[in-house]
């Protein structure tokens, strides 16, 4: 399939991939004001996997797949939604949604460390950029916070972005459905149902009469909007845009997720996270940058090979909380 960089409905998906996924973080720091973290991201995508999948079974989309595959699903679903997902809800009860979504554009960094692990000779100048954006999250490791809790959801985040950049590691290279869709459904559906066990077993109670309406309507729009209007996009770029132009959103949606923080919630936004944050992105830039130019010249990204129709969205660098 030809994809065009051109059409206006590229721009428009690529903008709600923009700003829809740039905004979950401040979608989670609302719901679990009041919704406890990791059964609220349970509800969340165990919800989206009940609408997807009755999506798909309407327009009689088969769900016919070998043990193996529903085994990889299951296990991508584990590292990108539990492991991943589930800790940045629980980081950011300690800090703010725009300090996390600068922890986890470090994502693709992990992703070329993986790749370096299991003999993959990364580009020098990805290296490069690795370096810089791990020089950023070391920084903003060592002055983001300014307070005990801080450095405890620091490390909760970066925890996460190594098991959602593990998961994005294996999608690729183990047994999974075809129809990516019908992968994202068992995904979500057992992420989720894992966030629900975990919380369950953390002691988190979920008193519906506590609950508040923002609370609520957060995690609706994280549900509908976050989950399933951002990944519908996303998947359909994957497709009709060159991937080169489609990595551009991990490292817009830190910048996204920062500013509406600042808007809506005041959270503050201080020198060291300007530093850092411009040291994350500019090395996550670079590596993008350096990984498309790789495969122009004839030298496809590995991390980046399964970009058309029938591609699975965790073989990229997606970092959507």
């Amino acid at each position: 399939m030809e994809r065009n960089g051109h059409d206006v409905r590229v721009w428009l998906a690529l903008a709600a991939v923009y700003v829809v996924w740039g905004s979950t973080y401040l979608g989670i720091a609302i719901a679990i004001r009041t919704l406890p973290p990791m059964t609220s991201g349970g509800l969340r995508f165990v919800a989206a996997a009940l609408v997807l999948g009755g999506v798909l079974l309407v327009r009689a989309v088969p769900f016919r797949m070998r043990w193996q595959e529903f085994g990889g699903a299951a296990l991508v679903g584990l590292l990108l939604l539990a492991g991943g997902n589930g800790m940045v809800a629980v980081a950011e009860q300690h800090i703010s949604s725009g300090l996390a979504a600068l922890l986890v554009a470090s994502t693709p960094l992990w992703l070329i460390v993986l790749r370096t692990v299991f003999r993959d000779r990364p580009h020098v100048l990805t290296l490069a950029g690795v370096l810089v954006g791990f020089a950023g999250v070391a920084f903003l490791s060592l002055h983001g916070g300014n307070a005990s809790g801080s450095g405890a959801g620091i490390t909760v985040v970066l925890l996460g972005s190594v098991s959602w950049s593990l998961g994005s590691f294996l999608s690729p290279r183990i047994p999974m459905p075809a129809n990516p869709f019908v992968a994202s459904t068992i995904e979500m559906a057992v992420g989720g149902a894992a966030l629900l066990v975990m919380g369950a077993a953390q002691g988190e109670r979920l008193h519906l009469a506590s609950v508040s309406g923002q609370s609520w309507a957060a995690l609706a729009y994280l549900v509908l909007v976050g989950s399933l209007v951002g990944f519908t996009s996303y998947i359909w770029l994957l497709g009709h845009a060159p991937i080169s132009l489609v990595s551009t959103y991990a490292y817009v949606n830190p910048v996204v997720a920062v500013i509406l923080g600042a808007a809506i919630l005041s959270e503050p936004v201080t020198a060291a996270m300007l530093v850092a944050g411009g040291l994350i992105v500019a090395g996550v830039a670079l590596v993008v940058s350096t990984e498309r130019r790789n495969r122009v010249d004839g030298r496809p990204a590995e991390q980046e090979t399964p970009a058309g129709a029938g591609s699975h969205p965790a073989a990229q660098p997606a970092s959507e909380p």
